[in-house]
């Protein structure tokens, strides 16, 4: 249900059931997990230069992913509490290992990004949409939530763009995705390739060592008081500075050469 193919720093990720519009049930979720688990930090001497900087997310076919397989909310009609619990569960693992993952993700979206779908696209730290696109946040109009996502959502597009689209339900495009941080570049669908192609390249000519570390940065000075996000930032600074690849990266700007990792 994953097709995934490595050509040198870049991992490519593509959703690849386009007869149900890439829809998720519990073996996509599975697979996605076990991938998004399996990726290690980058660049550490015991991997060196093979290992994965970027990995982009695709999906195959007319369409990013429709969220929740029809098959799938068959069977959830008739789960009981604790059945949905688990399933809900397996389902927030699985956001959460792609939000933690330790290179960056480039979302590629096209077609429409509906219910989980959107989550997907939450989870990436680079979203890059055809012009095209549709989004929703679909659930309210199936009398459920977009619970699991919602903590990635709403980082993304805050709260007051999150009380419209989540009550509503309602389509929007990817000009107003753009709007509200869930998007960061549109183009034409045959221009998608380009755009992130640009951005593999600024991804690939930074420290990778410092790129997961700007990742982590993010993350833990977000909703962090004052006084922890400074002292956080203090540490984050110092610790890079000595680091190896901080030295080499200080040192080639210094003697006007290429670092190390994109020579």
């Amino acid at each position: 249900m994953l097709l995934i193919e490595s050509s040198g720093p870049v991992v490519r990720v593509t959703l690849n059931r386009p007869d149900v519009r890439n829809a998720f049930n519990e073996e996509l979720i599975a697979e996605m997990t076990a991938w998004a688990e399996s990726v290690k930090p980058p660049f550490d001497s015991a991997q060196g230069r093979g290992a994965p900087r970027v990995a982009v997310l695709a999906g195959a076919g007319k369409v990013f992913s429709a969220g929740a397989d029809l098959a799938w909310m068959s069977k959830m009609v008739h789960y009981t509490h604790d059945e949905n619990v688990r399933d809900a569960r397996a389902m927030a693992r699985m956001f959460e290992a792609l939000d933690t993952l330790p290179i960056p993700l480039i979302g590629r979206v096209h077609g429409a990004a509906l219910g989980g779908g959107v989550g997907l696209a939450a989870v990436c730290d680079i979203v890059v949409a055809a012009e095209d696109t549709m989004f929703a946040f679909t659930e309210v109009k199936l009398g459920i939530l977009p619970a699991v996502i919602s903590p990635y959502a709403i980082a993304k597009i805050g709260r007051s763009a999150a009380r419209e689209l989540f009550l509503t339900g309602a389509r929007f495009s990817a000009a107003r995705a753009m709007e509200i941080g869930l998007v960061h570049a549109i183009g034409e669908e045959q221009e998608l390739d380009r755009i992130v192609a640009k951005y593999v390249n600024d991804l690939v000519t930074s420290g990778p060592e410092a790129v997961a570390a700007a990742k982590r940065l993010i993350a833990g000075i977000s909703g962090a008081t004052h006084t922890a996000a400074t002292e956080y930032t203090i540490d984050a600074i110092a610790e890079r500075r000595v680091s190896k690849e901080g030295q080499e990266g200080m040192s080639a700007f210094l003697a006007k050469r290429p670092p190390s990792w994109s020579a």
